[in-house]
């Protein structure tokens, strides 16, 4: 197959909106950015475009999918509002990297919902998303544009790494602003629930909502309520590791680590902050920012595990960062890639 690449100015030529809005009504997939991360896109009312993307993705088909929407008047269309709070969550967040998960209509089609009777409903914040949803008149499922498990993609050079002639149309918009998925809120409860951790956070969300609860970790028999709940994801090849610590302890069980598996002629690599990258020697060092930015952590996150892929790197250790503002996100992303193997020295 051969992909069309398309720039965000490409969106104003009619030829071009003609394009991607033939290919998804025809059941084939666009892969554009949105604020969070890439998504690999299929109009969500299209079986044939739905099942494109979990056989491109390889993903579980237990896995439901978010439904984009181009304005919040779409709601009511394919999900019963039966919480008070959910429309000020709307209000208060839309559009922007929220998702709300709420009971489905009957409008919305079985294959997206992972066997579920609800619907993961978002609206997305960047304008070339938000475009292309106007331009096919559809909703739009976009789970991240990545091979099931692997890291998400937040630059083009990741979605041409897995996706290059696998789909019809890739739309370059850059690199990612967020750079992790979207908080996933149950709003079907008295209480909601987040069940999947972004950078909309808990104490955000109780600013308008007087309790948020958060979900647990799934075992292996549940149903998962939202991507990303139950399988090892974001995962780079090499195995990974997250330690845990005071960062003197941290640097020098790090650093044994390095000189053991250098001893076996491995490759070893280091996820650090930009205060420690001189602390590591013969390991290859990958800096995701200063400590005291809250976002930068997050959006070069899934960067810095592609990077890990793309040097070849066997064994991979990374820190924990408790202190960010984001960190439930960035925690939930690392343990899933660490697929939970945590050292506390």
């Amino acid at each position: 197959m051969h992909t069309r690449l398309y720039k965000k100015d490409d969106l104003l030529k009619e030829e071009v909106k003609t394009d991607i809005k033939e290919t998804l009504l025809s059941g084939k997939n666009v892969v554009f950015p949105t604020e969070t991360v890439y998504g690999i896109g299929a109009n969500a009312l299209s079986q044939e475009g739905i099942e494109n993307i979990y056989r491109v993705k390889g993903r579980p088909s237990d896995n439901p999918l978010i439904m984009h929407i181009a304005s919040q008047e779409d709601v009511t269309t394919y999900a019963y509002m039966d919480t008070p709070y959910v429309k000020t969550l709307m209000d208060t967040f839309w559009p922007g990297p929220l998702t709300l998960v709420m009971r489905r209509k009957s409008t919305v089609p079985d294959n997206i919902t992972g066997g579920l009777e609800t619907v993961g409903i978002r609206l997305p914040s960047n304008d070339i998303a938000r475009k292309i949803i106007s331009i096919a008149g559809v909703p739009i499922c976009a789970p991240s544009a990545n091979i099931s498990g692997r890291p998400s993609s937040t630059l083009l050079e990741h979605v041409l790494d897995d996706f290059d002639g696998l789909v019809d149309i890739i739309i370059d918009g850059g690199k990612a602003e967020v750079g992790l998925e979207s908080t996933v809120l149950d709003a079907t409860k008295k209480t909601p629930v987040i069940l999947r951790p972004g950078i909309i956070t808990k104490s955000m969300l109780e600013t308008v909502v007087d309790k948020v609860d958060l979900a647990s970790y799934l075992q292996e028999d549940d149903i998962p309520q939202a991507p990303g709940m139950k399988y090892k994801h974001y995962a780079p090849s090499g195995e990974m590791t997250i330690v845990e610590g005071v960062p003197s302890k941290v640097v020098d069980y790090i650093n044994k680590q390095i000189k053991k598996y250098l001893d076996k002629n491995h490759k070893v690599g280091v996820i650090v902050t930009s205060d420690l990258t001189d602390k590591f020697k013969g390991a290859f060092v990958v800096d995701v920012g200063e400590k005291t930015s809250k976002i930068t952590i997050a959006s070069n996150l899934y960067i810095a595990l592609r990077k890990m892929d793309a040097l070849g790197i066997d064994y991979i250790y990374s820190l924990a960062f408790h202190e960010n503002t984001y960190q439930e996100a960035i925690m939930n992303r690392l343990y899933k890639a660490a697929n939970h193997t945590v050292i506390k020295v």
